[in-house]
């Protein structure tokens, strides 16, 4: 998965590693609250970092922050959960030190972030794996079984009612009522909707005609701000339906997938298959940890639609103490520690410990000019 471009992780490690688990700022995360476990050789950092980005690591990085902070006094560390894209864009435009997002920074907008990072070029650190959920909010039924094209279809617009025949031949012994379906979608530029549309795109063949990317390309029946937003809209409707980073599905129920000739239900398990499966991104900075997802696997028992988020930084900044706070953080957002902390919070996957040599040479190799 991250060692090389031909070498895959195991899919018996990263199911063991799922297996285990079950906009912030420093304001918002707290000193003195709960403890949480921390590195022993833990580097503390004086000053602040800044960083923007995906809201499906929003949880996560609240842990982190809030773990780092309590532990480190004199460090600040401000994160603003305002989307991927808009993450990514405020980094090559200089006004971040790092963005969050669950989409790698593509080679086009590398070159971009050329002059922000001295000519050097941006790395994708992948710190956050997580599943995306198709929640729904259907009176009277809890369970829904989906295939990639019906699911494309739905969010397209193409079927609109809930007992339409191609929802109904999957659900059989499910008594589905005769009313509209109410996608729900992001409003703002997200890598949660191009890991989404890049699924659709995979699976769902010419059910679904849109190029992927992290603009929703239909118009929306509905659309809210980041996975809160739009968690909170599926929730307060009635017929709805969405896709979530999966620390945001509460209670809700979530659809199970086809893959094959079966339907996959969510869990750390699932989610491990199509990830173990995908290799690094070929091309590009050796340093660059992006990876390839296998959106359109067909495996059993795997569930395809999984976000990796990253945190992207320069290798190279204007100062000694940048490079230093982000290698310090860094290190620990990727430890043992950070990992267990986060996955603790939000249900994510903790990162496997064979690809954490490789993730630490690529935060190790972030320096000054």
């Amino acid at each position: 998965m991250l060692r090389s471009t031909s070498r895959k992780l195991s899919a018996a490690a990263l199911i063991g590693a799922l297996a285990v688990t079950a906009g912030c700022g420093s304001d918002e995360a707290v000193r003195g609250g709960d403890p949480y476990p921390m590195p022993a050789d833990l580097a503390c950092f004086d000053g602040n970092i800044s960083g923007a980005g995906s809201s499906a690591q929003e949880n996560a990085m609240r842990t982190w922050i809030a773990a780092y902070q309590t532990n480190c006094e004199n460090a600040q560390i401000f994160y603003d959960a305002i989307g991927s894209g808009g993450g990514r864009s405020q980094f090559i435009d200089g006004a971040v030190d790092f963005a969050g997002s669950d989409a790698a920074i593509s080679p086009a907008e590398n070159k971009d972030a050329a002059p922000r990072c001295l000519g050097s070029d941006a790395i994708n650190i992948p710190a956050y794996v997580v599943p995306i959920a198709v929640v729904f909010n259907l009176k009277g039924v809890d369970s829904l079984n989906l295939t990639p094209r019906v699911i494309a279809r739905i969010f397209d617009g193409q079927i609109t009612r809930w007992d339409d025949p191609a929802i109904a031949g999957a659900n059989p012994d499910t008594d589905l009522p005769d009313a509209r379906i109410t996608p729900v979608s992001r409003s703002d530029e997200s890598g949660t909707t191009e890991n989404f549309t890049e699924y659709l795109h995979k699976a769902a063949g010419d059910d679904w005609p849109h190029k992927p990317g992290g603009q929703w390309p239909v118009p929306p029946a509905e659309a809210a701000q980041g996975n809160s937003g739009v968690a909170d809209t599926v929730k307060g409707g009635e017929g709805t339906i969405g896709y979530v980073e999966a620390s945001h599905v509460g209670n809700m129920s979530a659809a199970k997938v086809g893959v094959g000739d079966e339907f996959v239900e969510l869990s750390p398990e699932s989610a491990a298959r199509v990830v173990a499966e995908s290799p690094q991104r070929e091309g590009g900075n050796p340093l660059d940890r992006a990876i390839d997802i296998n959106y359109g696997t067909t495996a059993s028992g795997a569930y395809p639609i999984v976000l990796v988020s990253y945190e992207v930084v320069c290798l190279t900044y204007d100062s000694s103490e940048d490079a230093a706070r982000l290698r310090d953080f860094l290190s620990y957002v990727i430890s043992p520690e950070g990992q267990e902390s986060a996955s603790t919070e939000t249900g994510s996957a903790p990162l496997p410990e064979e690809i954490r040599s490789d993730l630490q040479e690529s935060i190790d190799a972030i320096s000054a000019s």
